[in-house]
């Protein structure tokens, strides 16, 4: 029954990828519950695919785990016409915090990959993410579509994808905060690979918490990317991150940054989120959710994968904002 339904999903999700000339995409997502694994295509200078299998309730005896998970790593090296070795195996297990981001091995093999021209770093063995979250791919191409002639902030950057597209979509400058220095050497060598390696590019380490609440001056961003972990307790910050409890805070700081006509892009992967739109409207924001046009077809079956929000000032705030930026220049 696997075997059918990856066949079946090779034809539809792997003919669309292929029109859509995308290389990295999910082509299967638990979609038999008895086969709880999710598997991304990764086509760099060969097709390598990850198998993250959801672990398994302690009722399945583990027997019978093992053997849905032979038949499955089987099945996509036949299937693909793929070595076993190019079908990486992981388990997936609930993270709080940076648990997501831990080290399962210490191979440092970086492998490119491309995503609307945009060349990105990916890696396959050290992690359970790759460097690069697929479902995150329309957000990437709006802040594409949204960069030209504005200045970009990336906060909670991670490896700096989110630069990169806005860079090449002609952002004026960019910026990546995050606390991570490995993050950022990789955010940097994105950008480098793609040629953008001037101090128009800056990456800062930083707790972005404390990093918004600092005083700042210079102009504003025209566009704000705030993709925000669902729960953080690294040892460098000074306190706890909880997405539900401090978002309103987060966007209310991250807008003060924001242009008049600027636009701040939020996101978060927390399931039952629910957004503060009476803080936010009391801060003259104007909230609009986008999640249905962010979730891509490969995703479709897991459409609480994330939440996404387009934020602006009303209009009255716009006004007052570029009478202020008005005068400050």
């Amino acid at each position: 029954m696997f075997t059918n339904r990856l066949r079946k999903n090779l034809r539809e999700v792997g003919r669309w990828a292929r029109r859509e000339h995308i290389d990295c995409y999910r082509l299967y997502d638990a979609d038999m519950p008895e086969y709880a694994f999710a598997l991304d295509v990764y086509r760099a200078e060969q097709t390598w695919v990850v198998a993250q299998e959801y672990e398994a309730p302690a009722s399945i005896p583990k027997a019978r785990a093992a053997a849905r998970r032979e038949t499955v790593l089987a099945s996509v090296a036949a299937l693909l016409e793929l070595p076993a070795e190019r079908v990486v195996f992981k388990t997936r297990r609930r993270h709080r915090g940076h648990g997501q981001y831990l080290r399962l091995a210490c191979e440092d093999v970086l492998h490119e990959v491309r995503e609307d021209g945009c060349r990105l770093l990916v890696n396959f063995s050290d992690r359970v993410d790759t460097g690069l979250f697929l479902d995150h791919r329309p957000l990437r191409r709006m802040v594409h579509d949204l960069a030209s002639g504005r200045r970009f902030l990336n906060l909670f950057a991670y490896t700096g994808a989110a630069s990169v597209h806005a860079a090449a979509g002609g952002a004026l400058a960019t910026t990546s905060v995050d606390l991570s220095a490995t993050y950022l050497d990789w955010a940097r060598r994105n950008l480098a690979l793609n040629g953008f390696v001037d101090e128009a590019h800056a990456l800062i380490q930083a707790d972005c918490l404390a990093w918004l609440n600092e005083p700042r001056e210079g102009e504003p961003y025209g566009l704000i990317l705030l993709d925000v972990p669902t729960f953080s307790n690294s040892k460098r910050m000074t306190g706890t991150l909880d997405v539900q409890r401090d978002h309103a805070m987060l966007i209310r700081l991250a807008a003060r940054l924001l242009s008049a006509d600027g636009v701040l892009l939020f996101s978060n992967h927390l399931r039952r989120f629910r957004m503060d739109h009476r803080s936010l409207a009391d801060a003259g924001l104007a909230v609009e959710d986008i999640t249905r046009e962010t979730i891509p077809r490969d995703f479709a079956r897991n459409p609480r994968i994330h939440n996404c929000w387009r934020i602006r000032r009303r209009a009255e705030r716009r006004a007052r904002r570029s009478r202020r930026d008005a005068s400050n220049a």
